[in-house]
């Protein structure tokens, strides 16, 4: 079949079309759903021909909402694809391709028709469609009492988690997963975050509940195993010669003009390359996986999907469930950790790895006992180098990771164990050997200076120190260039520290109306010297006390390597002593006074070695020197401080963070799905 624009705006003329929307009701055992669904097409691949297809078709779409309420024909619909998945199980197992084929058929038609009804309706609006019946009568609801969205829900999940994945199968399981994340989208179209949703009461309580811990752990396995679409015609109906000649003669007769729109894809904004690589079941079932994870609580009941995220174990671990927790389950944990090492190029892996580490302790100490654990971290710190290119979100997601991580000792300690060879992502230095570590050091003051020049973005220099200040303590042998940048990024602030200095002097004596005013010196500005600020000379005088908070963490960060593991990092005491002059101006400063104590007590008691040794000394002779010297340091000379400890909490209702952003992976990054951005409220397209 030939697929072009003639075709696409032949549509609302199709007979089928117009007939399914039409005024005439069409009851659900009608030879017209053996012709409706017998068409042979490639199921679109992404959004821009599901735009193509979205936009030919929307006048049926707006004649089936206004007729609907008379013929019922959108619940006829739906209950000929629930007839046709009662025996799918059994067609799967017998290779029975037609009765596949159909099935998923009327799914396709079903999910873009809810589309376009959820977009264009409120939820009390789309559940009276769903009651709608073909009547012989005027009136226009079912006598029955059964509720079609229920049915329609529980099936798809059903459909999900009992129908075994086959190449037959494929094309139907993706469309199921597709569907629910079409049933969810009525967020998308509101700013708020919805805490009462019909779909989401259904999915929470009822006939869907018994299957939360299956349904979770299928969408699991899905993103584990990344099963590639088969190739595509291998789902497609073909004439067999054991029958079925008659509905094959339909389909051959019908697939034409209406049907040949869906020989679109393949082609569009991923290129072939790239779709051989991914698989579209486990991209949509991960991002339903989390649209499900961060719906809010019910008003009776939490969340059921979070619960069971939060509470798997491995397949290994014989210990008992806890009788409380009705939704735990087991899952193969080595396999999830070597899909999530590979996958985190992508957001929602990140964001789901996130989720893992901080709500699920049994996958958390699995991680952090792991070996291997360079092949978790490697990906997060290529994320954070390559900050230009990622969303903030992307980034923010990997810096937590990393201080979740480094929230544990065993953590900090055994990274420094790990020598990675040639790391060729990293451009600023030719890096041969160095630990994972080092290099996670130097990864995570690169950012901080990204942000220092380009976004001064607080929250994310917070969880950069937090995380270096987490490390610190454990500090072992580190390599050259990461004690040079850790000293580099203090002169950096220095530096900074004095320009702001000087704009808020200059702000101050502004606002005593002379410049020859005597001013008081700056570390004992009383109050009533801001009340004469500007708005503009306020924000120096904040910009001044962050970047003291920064060099203060800095500072604590340095001096707790130095009173931990001085005898483990004499490149650092030597970078230290190299720049020695950066912080004769901190000796004084009462912000500094008291953490400035153990590092001018180092650089003094190194600095008299060096003397004593003599001038004109090889870089070599001086790393032997100081490792003498940390052997004959006194340690009870250096004051003990606090432990740098610092835990990631989570904001009070993250569901205004995480909502947004994991819908906009979804408008994002679904297969086969778009949304006209016009009708977007949840989020702006730009943070998208």
């Amino acid at each position: 079949m030939g697929a072009n624009s003639s075709s696409i705006s032949e549509l609302p003329e199709n007979e089928y079309l117009q007939k399914l929307s039409g005024s005439e009701p069409i009851s659900e055992n009608d030879p017209f759903w053996n012709q409706l669904l017998s068409f042979s097409f490639t199921t679109p691949t992404n959004s821009a021909d599901l735009k193509l297809l979205e936009e030919a078709t929307i006048s049926v779409c707006k004649s089936l909402v206004e007729k609907n309420p008379r013929t019922g024909n959108l619940g006829s619909l739906i209950k000929v694809f629930l007839s046709r998945t009662k025996e799918l199980k059994i067609s799967a197992e017998c290779q029975n391709h037609l009765f596949i084929w159909q099935a998923h058929n009327a799914l396709f038609i079903i999910c873009c028709l809810l589309k376009v009804f959820i977009s264009q309706m409120s939820e009390e609006e789309l559940q009276l469609h769903f009651t709608y019946e073909e009547k012989a009568g005027p009136s226009s609801y079912g006598t029955e009492c059964e509720d079609l969205i229920e049915e329609l829900l529980c099936c798809l999940i059903q459909l999900i988690v009992e129908i075994p994945l086959l190449d037959i199968t494929y094309s139907i399981s993706l469309e199921a997963v597709t569907t629910l994340i079409v049933f969810l989208s009525c967020q998308l179209f509101h700013k708020e975050i919805l805490r009462e949703s019909i779909i989401h009461r259904y999915l929470m309580h009822g006939r869907c509940l018994p299957y939360t811990s299956r349904l979770v752990k299928t969408l699991l396995y899905n993103f584990i195993r990344q099963e590639r679409s088969p190739p595509p015609g291998a789902h497609v109906f073909q004439q067999q010669t054991d029958g079925g000649g008659l509905l094959y003669g339909i389909a051959s007769g019908v697939a034409t003009g209406l049907w040949t729109v869906f020989t679109l894809g393949g082609v569009g904004s991923k290129s072939s390359a790239q779709l051989e690589q991914c698989s579209p079941l486990a991209s949509q079932s991960l991002l339903l996986l989390l649209v499900l994870a961060n719906l809010t609580d019910a008003p009776d009941i939490p969340n059921p999907y979070r619960q069971a995220i939060m509470s798997f174990k491995n397949t290994q671990d014989n210990t008992a469930f806890s009788s409380s927790n009705p939704h735990a389950f087991q899952i193969n944990f080595n396999s999830l950790y070597t899909a999530l090492c590979e996958q985190q190029k992508s957001d929602q892996a990140t964001l789901l790895l996130y989720m893992l580490l901080h709500q699920n302790s049994n996958m958390r100490t699995y991680v952090l006992a792991r070996t291997d654990i360079e092949n978790l971290v490697l990906p997060i710190l290529e994320i954070l180098y390559h900050v230009e290119e990622r969303n903030s979100h992307h980034v923010y997601m990997a810096l937590i990771i990393l201080l979740i991580l480094t929230e544990d000792d065993g953590f900090n300690r055994s990274i420094h164990e790990v020598i990675l060879k040639n790391i060729t992502w990293y451009a600023e230095r030719v890096l041969t050997e160095i630990s994972l570590g080092s290099l996670l050091i130097l990864v995570v003051i690169r950012t901080i200076q990204y942000n220092m020049t380009r976004t001064r973005d607080k929250y994310l220099h917070t969880n950069c120190l937090a995380a270096l200040a987490n490390m610190s303590a454990q500090f072992r042998s580190l390599h050259q260039y990461a004690a040079q940048r850790i000293i580099s990024l203090f002169s950096l602030l220095s530096k900074k520290h004095n320009k702001v200095l000087e704009q808020a002097t200059q702000s101050l004596r502004g606002s005593l109306g002379s410049n020859d005013s005597p001013l008081p010196d700056y570390h004992f500005w009383e109050m009533s010297d801001c009340l004469h600020f500007s708005e503009t000379k306020l924000r120096h005088a904040q910009d001044l006390n962050v970047i003291e908070e920064v060099i203060r963490m800095m500072l604590e960060i340095i001096n707790s390597c130095l009173t931990n593991s001085l005898h483990h990092n004499p490149n650092l005491v030597y970078a230290l002593l190299y720049k020695r002059d950066l912080f004769e101006q901190f000796r004084t400063h009462p912000s500094f006074q008291d953490i400035m104590q153990n590092i001018d007590l180092v650089i003094s008691f190194f600095s008299s070695r060096l003397e004593q040794a003599g001038a004109e000394l090889s870089v070599e002779r001086v790393l032997e020197i100081i490792k003498q010297g940390a052997v004959a340091l006194p340690k009870d000379r250096l004051r003990k401080f606090p432990e740098l400890k610092f835990k990631y909490v989570e904001e009070e209702q993250p569901e205004e963070f995480f909502i947004p952003y994991v819908w906009s992976l979804v408008y994002n990054s679904a297969v086969a799905l778009y949304w006209n951005p016009r009708d977007i409220q949840l989020f702006t397209m730009d943070s998208g």
